[in-house]
């Protein structure tokens, strides 16, 4: 198994790729699960890399490097691993392709564009966290025009119904009949931003496309393409920090459910 000093089974198990936490007690309670040639009869256990898991007969994998993909989210998708509506999610449309992944962010169902996947959810959280400043891009059409003053004052934030909003880059690409194309920066991220910007002022959004997450572009990925970042240009474009020793023993890889 991989060197983890002193983590709970079910923690383990998942890091692996095998399962879910949740699933890795279900299948420990079903006896499919020995630590050291016996079974298992509780999660609450610690192991470490001097231990011998084995899962319905086969030893438990090595957790797997971290991975990246870019995906052109196509509308019509909803970006979670179940969707009580029943609709098309995104992991079910890239069931085929990918390993167990999770999206980094989401998208609305009506939001197109670049969307980032990892096996690896420590990188996912460590992308999202507005700490990390990473800045994303969209290409908004909407109806109405906007003032260029209006523009202008979202540099320093705002405030929209009762939520703080950090400072937003917002400029007009241009004008098509009673549309316009509007091009918006932000960091945060938070629940329906940019729509919630785009309301604030005065504006109805009937398009919205996210361009760059960071560093990683959509380009001209194909929508419903998906691609591989090298690790190289991961590892690159990500930094030290995340991948030094430290870090790398606290990563949890996710299945999708």
């Amino acid at each position: 198994m991989s060197a983890f000093a002193g983590e709970r089974i079910a923690k383990v198990m998942a890091r692996a790729g095998v399962c879910s936490r949740r699933d890795a007690e279900r299948l420990i309670a079903e006896g499919r699960v020995t630590m050291n040639g016996k079974p298992l009869t509780s999660a609450a256990v610690n192991v470490t890399a001097k231990d011998t898991i084995v899962v319905d007969g086969k030893p438990l994998p090595r957790a797997e490097e971290t991975r990246l993909w870019r995906y052109h989210k196509p509308a019509g998708l909803v970006v979670s691993a179940r969707d009580p509506q029943g609709r098309l999610t995104v992991f079910d449309k890239l069931r085929e392709q990918l390993p167990r992944v999770v999206s980094i962010g989401r998208l609305d169902i009506n939001t197109e564009g670049l969307l980032l996947l990892t096996n690896d959810g420590a990188l996912a959280r460590f992308l999202e966290l507005p700490a990390s400043g990473w800045i994303r891009r969209y290409r908004v059409r909407a109806y109405g025009r906007p003032l260029p003053e209006a523009l202008e004052k979202l540099s320093g934030g705002a405030v929209i119904d009762g939520v703080r909003y950090g400072p937003v880059e917002a400029s007009i690409e241009r004008v098509q009949g009673g549309n316009c194309w509007l091009t918006i920066a932000i960091r945060e991220g938070k629940n329906r931003e940019v729509k919630r910007i785009c309301e604030h002022l005065g504006l109805q959004v009937n398009r919205l496309i996210r361009t760059s997450f960071g560093p990683f572009q959509l380009g001209e990925l194909p929508r419903g393409g998906i691609e591989e970042v090298p690790p190289k240009v991961l590892k690159a474009s990500i930094g030290p920090k995340f991948f030094e020793a430290g870090n790398a023993d606290r990563r949890g890889k996710i299945q999708r459910p």
